[in-house]
């Protein structure tokens, strides 16, 4: 914590150096894309993009979940994404998953998150059976015995979740959107994309 402490209380120098992008940015922001991330201390969008302040609008969530559309739900995820197509008008949405991930792991073997009922819970919208509701998240569980393989099924899946979404599926449908999937891995930092259609991943 030290070290985070110290690092916000000489920042305002680093701002002072750079004085015009950031007074830029105080008159408002024109993100290149929302980039939907999982809250992972190991995934760091700015770091393996290199993306500088006012580049990407981020929404970190356990697992990267994207929850399908449900029009009465008070939900941060669903208000974070209307406002990033509606409000801001991102040309792109990025749904980012990574390997080593504790959500997928709990997806695919219940007992990892036994002892933690929210976890449970908020797994149950990762919508990986029909039947599937939020009250009974084990039957979620994904089915595979590649970890790699069935986190970037599983990141599918969110992508997918988007286009239920009305802004999300108008802006698709006229060309104004482009829905992307990536694959970080930790241990390499190799970024893999999901080619539109299919189920295969391949460098970026």
């Amino acid at each position: 914590m030290r070290s985070l402490i110290d690092h916000a209380r000489t920042f305002p120098a680093t701002v002072a150096e750079q004085q015009q992008e950031f007074a830029e940015l105080a008159r408002g922001q024109r993100p290149q894309a929302l980039f939907i991330a999982c809250s992972d201390s190991r995934v760091m969008p700015t770091m393996f993009t290199g993306a500088r302040p006012g580049d990407i609008f981020e929404l970190r969530t356990a697992g990267n979940i994207v929850p399908r559309y449900r029009p009465q739900a008070a939900c941060g995820v669903a208000g974070t994404l209307e406002y990033a197509v509606t409000a801001l008008r991102v040309p792109d949405i990025i749904v980012c998953g990574h390997s080593h991930c504790g959500a997928v792991q709990g997806l695919m073997r219940e007992q990892t998150v036994r002892t933690m009922p929210l976890v449970r819970r908020w797994l149950g919208w990762a919508g990986h059976r029909p039947e599937a509701v939020a009250e009974e998240p084990w039957q979620t569980r994904l089915i595979g015995e590649d970890p790699t393989e069935v986190t970037q099924r599983h990141l599918l899946t969110q992508v997918e979740h988007l286009r239920s979404y009305p802004c999300v599926a108008r802006r698709v449908a006229t060309g104004r959107l482009r829905l992307h999937a990536w694959f970080y891995t930790v241990e390499t930092g190799e970024v893999l994309v999901g080619t539109p259609g299919g189920r295969a991943f391949q460098p970026l």
